[in-house]
């Protein structure tokens, strides 16, 4: 049986993670940098506990103005102590907690920028590694980002998107340009179903998303009936 993880951006404030969390199989949880503190990181650490979903951290550029989602100039050095940083963060309250950190997920514009420049994926890969070789690195199908990470001997999980459009190239379409957030839950579907059929790992749900408590649960019953499991990556 085929088999995908549904993961989904926690943490942010958006309001929605207590009713998210029972339909998701992995967590990616901002880490202080674009959204959140530690307060909200450890709130939504104990929710994925109970419901038994895979804890990850979402680290950003730091830029909670633009929620992440502005690209800037940023050297790979500096990128790498991002990553580290915020990483190492939600690994020491994870463990306050009684569990771990599973794996990372960079953020809004950090991961574009890691997509599809080599320099940017090798430091965000470098700092994944130095923080826990075991943990799982989570990027766009097919990127820069996931042969960095491969190239440094972490696994990788290529992720879809469900409610974001894409571009001819393979790369997300950029939110300012029309259509590239997805409304309609029969497209985001079809779309998932699609790009599972050819070989994703994971697909993600954005939590600050207006419909994500209805988009998660559309996916769940067309996955089911599609006879593809739903279990976090690794599981």
């Amino acid at each position: 049986m085929p088999r995908i993880d549904l993961n989904c951006d926690l943490g942010e404030g958006a309001g929605q993670d207590a009713e998210l969390m029972p339909l998701i199989t992995s967590a990616n949880i901002a880490c202080g940098a674009h959204a959140g503190d530690a307060d909200t990181m450890r709130a939504t650490i104990e929710l994925a506990q109970r419901y038994k979903v895979a804890v990850g951290a979402h680290p950003s550029l730091q830029d909670r103005e633009n929620f992440g989602r502005l690209e800037k100039a940023v050297w790979p050095d500096e990128v790498r102590l991002l990553v580290l940083t915020q990483t190492r963060l939600l690994q020491i309250i994870a463990r306050q907690c009684g569990t771990s950190v599973t794996h990372v997920k960079p953020h809004g514009a950090l991961y574009n920028m890691a997509a599809r420049d080599p320099e940017i994926a090798r430091a965000v890969a470098g700092a994944v590694l130095e923080a826990d070789p075991r943990l799982v690195l989570y990027g766009l199908a097919g990127s820069q980002l996931m042969a960095a990470g491969k190239a440094v001997g972490l696994r990788v999980a290529g992720e879809i998107f469900a409610d974001r459009a894409y571009l001819e190239d393979g790369t997300l379409k950029p939110r300012n340009q029309p259509g590239a957030l997805i409304a309609d839950a029969r497209v985001a579907v079809a779309q998932v179903l699609r790009l599972v059929g050819a070989g994703a790992d994971t697909v993600c749900l954005h939590g600050d998303g207006p419909q994500a408590v209805f988009f998660a649960r559309k996916l769940r019953e067309a996955l089911a009936a599609a006879r593809v499991e739903i279990k976090a990556f690794g599981a």
